[in-house]
């Protein structure tokens, strides 16, 4: 590392105001620098941290890690500039502003070159991101309706076309993860839909009912991302998503997006920018015009953000409304085909996560088998995979090992073929449970690590 002749007093003032010492911003310095997969910057320690104060200038993606560590801690944006750094890795921070469909092209680039994708998940996923547009901004998207258009002409049977596509593409994902394929559906995405949102149209219907078939496509591509643990990139897609969702005005397509923005903080463990998420994703028009299914799905994701929040009440009350919905849901109404996979199976699954999180194992212990038993395993491969994993855990934790065992066991015969960081998660999660038991000499922990061990072995390369 290279020295200045002067003590940082702008990064000492920040760590003052964040309440850390150096090992404790070392300490959470390495887990966002994990979390960038930035491995040679994850074994940054205190005497770094030290040094950092002292005047050394932090190397490689240091100074941008740095930054994203405090802007979680102090729950606003941290510039380089305000800790007395200049970034050597273009900023993370989403540009809401940006023309869309520039954007969406430039990502598409960034995500299929292999060497721009490294750079990409480099500049790792932002919690500063995760602050919202305002109203103002929703209304001058869903106005923007003027555009240079290509003398192409799009009818409502391309409009098919591509949804037909979609469809597809949904249904691969449910069945072997956000893994595989994904690079394909880029492809589409990037050159034949894009192509699409330039054209001119027979009539508005088919124009806004193509931004928001694109829309459900950019989303599509970050959950995949974010099945498959690729976190960055995931938050780009969804915020790609969400401005084509507003340039159609599809205030449910909004809605579902938001909800999967706030599962993805969820997971990774931001909890009140969670909460916020989510209830921007039932505000207004959002919640009212969705169909009653998809009403549940936003409804239980904002229950599982409130409960890893510490509301429990609200979190209970949240459930309940959640059931109601898809209780209210018939064979007969009028809903989009991106809530083809939410029904008992899935709210169970995120109810029990809800219920877990909140601590009370038994009835997660319930919702994750009623999930189990009503799911067509064959359909949704991957999410019946990951349940049986949750399902394990919950059950290893209440103590009944031998029972997780063998649901653990189920879980590792579903995933071949699958193609999922959650399902690898569920896997070291599951080796992680396995570990106080192994000194044991209980015959199914020994044969299951073993199982699992050479699972991993097997996906990690």
């Amino acid at each position: 590392m290279s020295r200045t002749r002067q003590r940082n007093e702008k990064l000492a003032a920040a760590i003052a105001e964040a309440g850390w010492s150096h090992a404790q911003l070392a300490l959470a310095f390495g887990r966002v620098a994990m979390e960038r997969r930035s491995e040679d910057q994850a074994g940054v320690g205190r005497s770094h941290v030290s040094h950092w104060v002292a005047g050394a200038r932090p190397s490689g993606a240091a100074p941008d890690i740095l930054v994203e560590t405090l802007s979680r801690r102090l729950g606003r944006t941290v510039t380089a500039d305000e800790i007395g750094l200049t970034p050597l890795v273009s900023s993370p921070i989403l540009d809401w502003n940006a023309d869309t469909l520039t954007a969406l092209v430039d990502l598409g680039r960034s995500t299929l070159d292999v060497e721009r994708r490294s750079v990409l998940r480099a500049g790792g996923y932002s919690v500063a991101a995760l602050t919202l547009p305002d109203q103002a901004w929703w209304d001058q998207l869903s106005d923007r309706t003027s555009r240079q258009h290509s003398g192409r002409l799009v009818g409502a049977g391309d409009l098919d076309a591509v949804r037909e596509t979609v469809q597809l593409f949904t249904r691969i994902d449910q069945r072997r993860g956000g893994g595989h394929a994904r690079a394909a559906v880029v492809q589409y995405l990037t050159s034949d839909v894009a192509g699409y949102l330039r054209a001119s149209y027979t009539d508005d219907g088919v124009r806004q009912g193509m931004f928001s078939t694109a829309g459900e496509l950019a989303y599509l591509v970050g959950w995949m991302a974010f099945d498959n643990s690729e976190h960055a990139i995931a938050q780009r897609y969804l915020a790609v998503a969400v401005k084509l969702a507003a340039e159609a005005n599809d205030a449910p397509l909004a809605a579902h997006i938001l909800r999967a923005m706030a599962h993805q903080a969820v997971d990774l463990g931001h909890h009140r920018q969670a909460v916020r998420i989510a209830e921007a994703s039932l505000e207004d028009r959002r919640y009212d015009y969705a169909s009653h299914r998809e009403r549940s799905l936003i409804g239980v994701v904002h229950a599982r953000a409130l409960a890893v929040d510490g509301q429990r009440l609200a979190a209970t009350r949240a459930l309940l409304r959640a059931e109601r919905d898809l209780a209210s849901a018939t064979a007969g109404d009028d809903e989009p085909g991106r809530v083809f996979f939410f029904g008992e199976a899935s709210l169970a699954h995120e109810s029990a996560c809800t219920l877990r999180d909140m601590g009370d194992l038994a009835s997660a212990t319930k919702e994750f088998q009623r999930s189990v038993r009503t799911r067509k395993t064959a359909t949704f491969t991957r999410t019946h995979a990951v349940t049986l994993g949750y399902l394990g855990a919950v059950q290893a934790r209440s103590g009944s090992i031998e029972e997780a065992c063998g649901t653990w066991s189920e879980a590792l015969d579903v995933m071949d073929g699958i193609h999922s960081g959650r399902a690898r998660q569920a896997v070291r999660d599951m080796r992680s449970g396995l570990s106080v038991y192994r000194a044991k000499g209980i015959h199914s922990v020994t044969e299951l690590d073993g199982r699992a061990a050479r699972y991993l072995a097997a996906v990690d390369r």
